[in-house]
């Protein structure tokens, strides 16, 4: 479906021009977003900085999401899940803790000494390179909003629909190139997925992205 994230990032800016959809800072979810963000940002001639967040996993499976938090503690819960799984609330508060420590040290290693964008008021395209579950993009999606964005646009390549549903709860517009109801993961769609170095990361947010 795709060659790889230059060519869906490619694509991602091209339904985003075709839309018309208008944005002042494209925010992109490291690592395997930032290929896509840098070619929206220039697409649309903005600055390009990130937002992180990080799952919670079950106890039982570190792999299963009952919830994710972003680096500025916005948090995102599978109630139901936590409740029927009986999940305490100490188990929750103390890996939120964690993972939300993690979020900021990403950040903080991506980003470098450059302060964060000022996002309130601002229209703000979020980007990565897929969505699965959606966990820790409806924590980023949470954080921007707490920054008092003015608009939220999310752009992925691809999601399945169920889960892109869920998240247009939370923004003002959604735009996706390919929404496949037969969803594994991201990486089923690309041609070539290989993982991005930090060293990589790092290249998209500088002004030129190489």
């Amino acid at each position: 479906m795709f060659e790889d994230r230059n060519d869906a990032g490619d694509r991602v800016a091209a339904l985003l021009a075709e839309r018309g959809v208008e944005a002042e800072i494209v925010l992109a979810v490291p690592r395997g977003g930032l290929p896509i963000g840098r070619a929206v940002a220039d697409r649309l001639g903005v600055p390009l900085d990130i937002v992180s967040a990080r799952k919670i996993g079950a106890p039982w499976n570190p792999e299963l999401a009952i919830g994710a938090v972003a680096s500025d503690g916005s948090v995102w819960l599978n109630e139901e899940l936590i409740a029927d799984a009986g999940i305490d609330d100490e188990y929750v508060a103390e890996r939120r803790e964690r993972e939300r420590e993690a979020a900021r040290e990403k950040v903080d290693r991506y980003r470098g000494d450059r302060p964060p964008l000022e996002l309130a008021g601002k229209r703000v395209v979020v980007v990565d390179d897929g969505v699965a579950t959606g966990a820790t993009m409806h924590a980023c999606l949470r954080q921007i909003a707490a920054a008092d964005a003015d608009r939220i646009v999310l752009a992925v390549p691809v999601a399945p629909p169920d889960t892109l549903a869920r998240l247009a709860a939370e923004v003002d517009d959604v735009v996706c190139v390919e929404t496949p109801s037969s969803f594994g993961a991201v990486g089923q769609f690309y041609r070539i997925f290989d993982q991005v170095t930090d060293e990589q990361a790092r290249s998209y947010l500088t002004t030129d992205g190489h």
